[in-house]
């Protein structure tokens, strides 16, 4: 058997490197960086001894793993989001569940989301107030749910209204818990555990209201919504998802297709305020009816500001040869995407902000990876990139985003998700309408 080779790390013990990571998580990171190179190991809560990789070939390498020899990392959302979560399920059931699961938000389908996105922007934007400094997170929290639960369920009703009451609560709690570890003893409804799995059984309740009445639809195969398409798609030997699949699913859909896009949104309205010069460009664009620069821009918000930094794979066999390293069955390896996008041997002047770099090229997907990578991509990744694209499109044709000469707000972490610190502080005003060219928001090939 090969000898095992770690990088090497810092050398404090478990709970002061958690402390550490806890509160700095960026620059900690970078500071790992300089001292120890492009892969060191930390020893952390839940995860343990971990291998951290910021080197592209090396990563590459490990998304282009197969399965048998590296699986997603353990512990993960899964046991938030339930066993018959793509994030929970493994080899086989992982790869079978997945192309379930990816023809619903990819080609003809994104055209039929468009319309629902507009509308929920136009809903949320009559809000704003003008010309007074207001968060834009909540407002586009507002929107990705609103929009991603139409998409999903394709109508409004009184259960989707509970579902927008209670998801926020759920989210916002299971944020705060993915990093923290499952309890020994049971405190009932009176800890964060148990007020979270009140959630999910009151979840799991409406969800099975909404999955009886579709099964009763005479109309359901004419529907495009993605519950719809689930209770009608077939795994490869004829078999349906059971309930409780679809059920962990879609709360999967909800969660990752909610949070994560409207933070990136909150970010892309930090990053346009402090570069005049790009935000107007985005506006002229807009006006003219053209989409490239804004495609560029979304995806170099996505570098600079990456909302998930890390996402991870655990070895399977007696050892895994990595690069220059030999792991062992049980290691588990955490990617830095923040590292990875701040490379300047990947991305020149790393640090500035330039949406121009993606103009005339799609970002490498082994080197640009806010969706993660390999067969553990995001599914929703082309929903996300659409739904950015229609908000941040009507947004500039609706409004006057002033720019600002305040500091860079600072990254917050929510739990999962890293936020801007202000929430993507905003001052807008109102625009007179312009009558623009239709161009759809999908014509991007850059996710």
């Amino acid at each position: 058997m090969t000898s095992v080779k770690l990088p090497p790390g810092p050398s404090a013990p478990r709970a002061v490197q958690g402390l550490y990571a806890l509160l700095k998580p960026q620059r900690g990171m970078r500071e790992l960086r300089a001292r120890y190179g492009d892969a060191f190991t930390v020893n952390v809560p839940i995860f343990g001894r971990a291998v951290v990789l910021s080197h592209p070939g090396e990563i590459k390498q490990l998304f282009q793993t197969s399965n048998e020899l590296a699986e997603n990392i353990e512990p993960n959302l899964g046991r938030l989001l339930g066993p018959g979560s793509l994030f929970a399920l493994t080899g086989d059931e992982h790869r079978k569940q997945r192309k379930l699961l990816v023809p619903p938000f990819h080609g003809r389908r994104l055209g039929a989301y468009e319309r629902i996105i507009e509308e929920e922007t136009l809903r949320e934007l009559a809000s704003w107030p003008q010309q007074r400094p207001f968060a834009t997170l909540p407002s586009m929290m507002r929107i990705t749910l609103n929009a991603i639960l139409r998409a999903v369920f394709g109508a409004e009703g009184a259960d989707l209204e509970r579902l927008r009451e209670q998801l926020p609560r759920m989210v916002t709690l299971g944020s705060r818990l993915a990093a923290v570890p499952l309890p020994r003893v049971d405190l009932g409804r009176w800890s964060p555990w148990g007020r979270f799995w009140g959630y999910r059984r009151e979840f799991d309740a409406i969800i099975d209201g909404l999955i009886a009445k579709a099964r009763r639809d005479d109309g359901l195969d004419e529907r495009d919504d993605v519950l719809a398409l689930m209770l009608q798609s077939r795994y490869d030997d004829g078999t349906a998802m059971s309930d409780r699949d679809i059920a962990d699913e879609l709360l999967t859909l909800l969660v990752a297709g909610h949070e994560t896009t409207a933070t990136t949104l909150a970010w892309a309205v930090e990053r346009l305020r402090r570069h005049p010069a790009v935000l107007r460009r985005l506006v002229e664009e807009v006006d003219e009816g053209g989409s490239a620069y804004r495609d560029a821009t979304i995806t170099e918000v996505q570098r600079a500001r990456p909302v998930i930094d890390l996402v991870g794979r655990q070895v399977r066999v007696e050892t895994l040869e990595l690069g220059r390293w030999v792991l062992p069955k049980g290691q588990s390896v955490m990617v830095s995407i923040a590292l990875m996008h701040d490379d300047p041997a990947l991305f020149g002047r790393p640090h500035e902000f330039d949406p121009s770099r993606f103009l005339d090229a799609k970002p490498d997907l082994y080197q640009w990876i806010p969706f993660g990578g390999g067969t553990r991509r995001c599914v929703g990744a082309a929903f996300a990139a659409m739904e950015m694209n229609v908000v941040l499109r009507t947004m500039l044709r609706d409004f006057t985003l002033l720019p600002t000469t305040e500091r860079d707000e600072r990254w917050h972490s929510r739990g999962v998700a890293n936020a801007p610190g202000k929430g993507g502080q905003a001052v807008v005003r109102r625009r007179a309408r312009v009558t623009t060219p239709s161009t759809p928001a999908t014509t991007s090939g850059a996710l």
